[in-house]
């Protein structure tokens, strides 16, 4: 089995719905997103031969889906109510609506699912929340 690895870094701010501590109040992360794609073979042939997929491809991936998260509002879906959400809406914030409660978990398998649509042969993900925390999604 061959194993590639890149990460890329994005920072944005979340809150924790039906949590008791300090993460129900809205903060932000510098959140590192490590992923790794594996294949049995390598390429046959082109630019992909003896690999198994070109660095630039994975990395511009990768990074593609960090610099949609960077600098955002990750909310849970109807965790605010709607005039809350319209007054941030109003004064231009940067919101991303996701169908979860925006955990490091969650997160994880979100970016695994979204590589896995972009065509990468995606074996894990890792989402960091702070350099010494993450949380891992392998199916």
């Amino acid at each position: 089995m061959y194993m590639l690895k890149t990460e890329a870094c994005f920072d944005s701010a979340h809150f924790l719905t039906d949590y008791y501590g300090k993460c129900e109040n809205l903060h932000g992360h510098r959140w590192r997103m490590v992923v790794g794609i594996e294949s049995e073979s390598l390429g046959e042939s082109g630019t992909e031969k003896d690999m198994v997929l070109d660095f630039g491809v994975f990395k511009r991936e990768v990074r593609g889906l960090a610099d949609e998260l960077d600098h955002t509002f990750l909310l849970e879906e109807g965790s605010l109510a709607p005039d809350t959400l319209a007054c941030l809406e109003r004064e231009g914030f940067s919101i991303t609506t996701l169908p979860f409660r925006t955990t490091s978990e969650n997160l994880a398998r979100y970016a695994y699912q979204q590589l896995c649509e972009r065509g990468l042969p995606v074996a894990y993900v890792e989402m960091y929340e702070t350099p010494n925390n993450c949380a891992i999604y392998r199916p």
